[in-house]
């Protein structure tokens, strides 16, 4: 089947390039370095005796972030790490943080035979790490053709990946043979990869890492100072939208409008999930008529009603200005939903509309536990927001919640080293 994959995927890319050129248009930023995705990596150091080699491949932001303790801890081994991402968000980030931990970074080449062959004569890794849901079968066979072992990790699977897959077993076989090692995020992802025809000995559950993020705190002084610089008035509520998709900052904004007709002081933060959506919010927030400013243009002149995080991988530092957050992408007609882990671990009051499918066992897990609440449409979001906002008891007692959720569930981290230090020692 991979020559038939070979043989489609070019003329599939040529039909799906106006959409991805337009969004990296939108995005901007993929100018620099685009000869990478042709598989032009940047030139390697030699090979020293005795010195592992790891090809690490996250997709964007939210992974860079969490292979932050998985970076340091194989830097701190004496591991060569080469780092490839597939967005320009998630490849400005990872300059800014890991600079000193990788021996390159580049943009991960197109699964084409001619660029990802390239890439890998480059490259030459003694190991091949893929994050979550990055199993691209040209970069798999690659790996196969030179015996090289290819981990998984944090390896979930969503749920119309898993309808997909499962009405047609020869794809799924295609897609998930190549792996050596699947280390899943949940026991639900497991059992379903398991249904997949992935062999239970190759299959682990590790955990998430990223329920095991650690994120440096504000102290008083620089909390006040973000919110002054966001327009954000001191003493005020604030209720943000974290990871917002279309629809959901109008719903936010009737909250706003809802919580101050009960004569409740607060203020709202958007954060969108991409920011290039700036220019839609910004006529959106126009036509409400409230006070607005966007992070983007630097400090806000004043106080405003609604504040827009519209930056990259600002928002574990935002969220620290909530009191209440509600999590995105899952208010209909949106059903997959963005993490809540940041928020949870900071100890926040959480939210979560009914499409969670993407983290629907963590989110189970906090509303079980009492960290979050659903609401399933935007008048029951405005009614829960306005509740607890009025409430600092009930915050706090959804933040302890989070607290002891977070604890339980700590670890992955730990075990996915053990299996990448054991997978270098073969």
């Amino acid at each position: 089947m991979i020559w038939l994959y070979r043989l489609l995927f070019p003329f599939l890319l040529l039909a799906a390039s106006p959409y991805y050129l337009l969004r990296m248009r939108r995005r901007g930023g993929y100018g620099t370095h685009f000869s990478q995705r042709f598989g032009r990596l940047p030139a390697l150091p030699g090979r020293r005796p005795g010195v592992r080699r790891v090809w690490l491949q996250a997709v964007s932001v939210g992974e860079m972030l969490a292979i932050e303790p998985l970076l340091r801890a194989l830097a701190a081994d004496g591991t060569e790490v080469v780092l490839t991402t597939t967005t320009s968000t998630g490849r400005r980030l990872a300059g800014e943080r890991y600079a000193g931990l990788v021996s390159a970074l580049a943009y991960f080449p197109i699964d084409w035979l001619p660029f990802s062959l390239r890439a890998w004569r480059r490259v030459d890794p003694d190991l091949a790490i893929v994050t979550e849901g990055e199993r691209w079968p040209e970069h798999m066979r690659q790996a196969r053709n030179r015996g090289v072992r290819v981990l998984c990790i944090n390896a979930r699977i969503s749920d119309r990946s898993y309808q997909r897959l499962s009405l047609w077993p020869p794809a799924a076989s295609f897609v998930l043979q190549g792996l050596s090692r699947l280390l899943a995020s949940s026991a639900q992802d497991a059992d379903r990869f398991r249904a997949l025809g992935v062999p239970a000995d190759r299959i682990a559950v590790t955990g998430n890492i990223k329920l095991d993020v650690d994120i440096p705190r504000l102290d008083e002084g620089a909390r006040l100072a973000l919110a002054r610089a966001l327009g954000l008035p001191p003493g005020s509520p604030v209720l943000l939208g974290s990871s917002t998709w279309p629809g959901e900052e109008e719903a936010l904004l009737a909250a706003l409008a809802a919580v101050r007709d009960r004569g409740l002081a607060c203020s709202l933060l958007l954060v969108p999930r991409h920011a290039e959506r700036r220019g839609e919010i910004e006529r959106r927030l126009a036509a409400s008529g409230r006070r607005f400013h966007l992070r983007s243009r630097g400090p806000a002149p004043g106080p405003v009603d609604v504040a827009v995080g519209d930056t990259t991988g600002e928002l574990r530092l935002l969220t620290q200005l909530a009191d209440v957050v509600f999590v995105g992408k899952s208010l209909p007609p949106h059903t997959q939903g963005q993490t809540p882990v940041e928020a949870a671990a900071l100890g926040k009051a959480i939210l979560l509309g009914p499409g969670m499918a993407n983290f629907r066992d963590l989110a189970a897990d906090l509303v079980e536990r009492g960290a979050a609440r659903i609401v399933a449409s935007p008048a029951e979001l405005a009614s829960a927001a306005a509740e607890l906002l009025a409430d600092p008891a009930a915050r706090a007692g959804m933040a302890a919640a989070a607290e002891v959720w977070r604890q339980f569930n700590r670890g992955g981290v730990a075990q996915t080293l053990e299996v990448i230090r054991a997978e270098l020692v073969r």
